[in-house]
């Protein structure tokens, strides 16, 4: 089972890239984790460029988002919402709409901030976002405030607390992708 991690921070030290390696980590058995590392190199979403054959690569991420059994998405939040360059990735990936990567994918949404509140704005845009895509989202937020603090004391970002939560939205991330495995099989 393959999933998809993308961060929606581009910092080196990413809080959100962190926490998606630290889910990765304690992923089950048989649950491969591929971290998408080139959301830099998408271009702003232009209609007029969005051709047959799209830009290399635009056309790398539909791929892996295509060949992904489902996506973790991991979000900062920036003035209430997700980052400019996650969204501008989506729009990409969710062209031409009939023919979406996102359709019917499961995906799940989780955030680290330095702030108060752990993305908890940028998560609900998100799941918003990326059910407006076709995609099928997991209902569970993990909102992971004050990261860098973490970081300091215990050296990680998943404690008693974010830890059991991730697990759960991560097994409930895999519930959805048997299903579709399931279903596929009766098909």
């Amino acid at each position: 089972m393959r999933i998809l991690a993308v961060s929606g921070s581009l910092r080196e030290g990413s809080l959100n890239t962190r926490l998606l390696r630290e889910i990765a980590e304690r992923a089950p058995a048989g649950v491969e984790f591929e971290i998408y590392n080139a959301l830099r190199s998408i271009p702003p979403y232009d209609a007029d460029d969005d051709t047959d054959p799209a830009p290399g690569p635009v056309r790398a991420l539909r791929d892996a988002v295509a060949h992904a059994d489902g996506l973790l998405f991991a979000t900062p939040e920036y003035n209430a919402s997700i980052p400019g360059v996650l969204k501008n990735a989506i729009d990409w990936v969710s062209r031409p709409r009939a023919e979406t990567a996102f359709q019917g994918k499961p995906a799940a949404v989780v955030g680290a901030t330095t702030g108060q509140f752990g993305a908890v704005w940028a998560q609900a845009e998100l799941r918003k976002v990326l059910a407006t895509t076709g995609a099928r989202v997991v209902d569970i937020e993990l909102p992971v405030a004050r990261a860098h603090h973490a970081l300091v004391r215990r050296g990680a970002l998943l404690d008693e607390i974010h830890g059991p939560r991730s697990a759960e939205i991560l097994n409930a991330l895999v519930t959805e992708i048997q299903r579709d495995r399931e279903s596929a099989l009766v098909a």
